[in-house]
């Protein structure tokens, strides 16, 4: 190798070091740093409405109260999976009209308001489809989730965007993603994977195996948000990002293909290990250090994010077979349709989902 070349590789690996050491010193604590009243719905007292700075840092253990993450679906044989959990009367009626323009993420997103009054947050780009098919399974099994339709075709006047196609741009859109919160409940802050009220038991461990099913790599912290319901008093925690989906089981060179992509889903690795009392599996995958030396800072952020996927107990595995296994094979057909994948596209998707689902049972 030409000596400038040698260079040049050791400044990667130095630049890449550096970044992976930044984040492993940011790392979290264990999630034993929660007292215990924490961890089984403490008393404490709800904090005040944060600034948006504080929303997106995570939720500090003395600030937990009444926390949430999983409730009993009911009749899940019942449920509307093309509907979704908003039912029909509650998908997004137009005109809309455009709010503001959200600048955070590498998708096109701005907020609008429909013709009933209600507040949508919508999205472009290629986490369209898998983000509302993720939801609706989040859903069905009993996870909290955005509630998510795909609008087809619409045109919104007074659009003003820095970012998306110049159809976009112009107030034309096709194939948006339109999501919005029950009313009442405001984001207070993020969780983390690695620290938070409900490490180690039944229902986290089962939203990890989710997290597997659907192939959801991209496991950042600020993926995940906690909501204020001002009804209940309760907090909420649910992933609030799960568009990198249904594609490779972690990032990829190409967008294209780590986001609903039949053929890179059908490839990618499912369990890869089953111990006497756990499993292993393959999502979150670990990036590739290729990857890492063209962007340290995307490396860093996941090298660490494989832990989620693996040493997951075994019966916990299976209770969330046994539940995805009350879904019919219409329920399922039902999820991908209300994503918008190809007629073509659909049945080949459930098969897989079904193939996994098996799977787990099996354990």
């Amino acid at each position: 190798m030409p000596r400038l070349s040698y260079l040049a590789y050791g400044l990667s690996v130095s630049v890449l070091s550096v970044a992976v050491a930044a984040q492993q010193k940011a790392a979290p604590t264990p999630a034993e740093a929660y007292p215990v009243a924490a961890r089984s719905q403490s008393s404490a007292a709800v904090p005040a409405s944060a600034s948006k700075a504080s929303k997106n840092a995570p939720l500090a253990a003395s600030a937990v109260h009444n926390p949430v993450l999983w409730h009993d679906p009911g009749a899940v044989e019942a449920l509307d999976l093309y509907a979704g959990q908003g039912g029909k009367t509650g998908a997004p009626a137009e005109p809309f009209t455009f709010l503001d323009e959200e600048r955070d993420g590498t998708n096109p997103k701005f907020n609008v308001r429909d013709a009933k009054g209600k507040k949508w947050r919508v999205k472009l780009g290629e986490e369209v489809r898998p983000e509302v098919v993720a939801s609706r399974l989040l859903w069905a099994v009993g996870y909290y989730a955005n509630n998510d339709y795909v609008v087809q075709y619409t045109s919104i006047p007074g659009v003003k965007l820095d970012r998306g196609d110049d159809d976009a741009k112009k107030g034309h859109f096709r194939e948006a993603r339109f999501s919005r919160k029950p009313g009442g409940q405001e984001k207070i802050a993020i969780w983390q994977w690695g620290e938070n009220p409900f490490k180690d038991t039944r229902e986290f461990n089962g939203l990890r195996v989710m997290m597997a099913v659907m192939n959801n790599w991209d496991l950042k912290d600020e993926n995940n948000s906690v909501y204020s319901d001002k009804k209940t008093g309760r907090q909420i925690f649910l992933v609030n990002d799960v568009g990198a989906t249904f594609g490779t089981n972690g990032i990829s060179w190409s967008k294209a293909r780590s986001k609903g992509n039949l053929d890179s889903f059908r490839g990618s690795k499912f369990i890869t290990r089953v111990g006497t009392t756990d499993v292993d599996f393959g999502t979150p995958q670990q990036p590739n250090f290729a990857i890492g030396a063209v962007n340290p800072k995307k490396y860093a952020m996941r090298i660490n994010l494989d832990w989620i996927g693996n040493n997951i107990p075994r019966e916990d595995a299976r209770w969330m077979g046994r539940l995805l296994g009350r879904l019919s094979h219409k329920q399922l057909v039902d999820a991908f349709r209300a994503g918008h994948f190809p007629a073509d596209q659909v049945d080949a998707y459930v098969e897989i989902v079904e193939s996994r689902i098996k799977e787990l049972q099996a354990l």
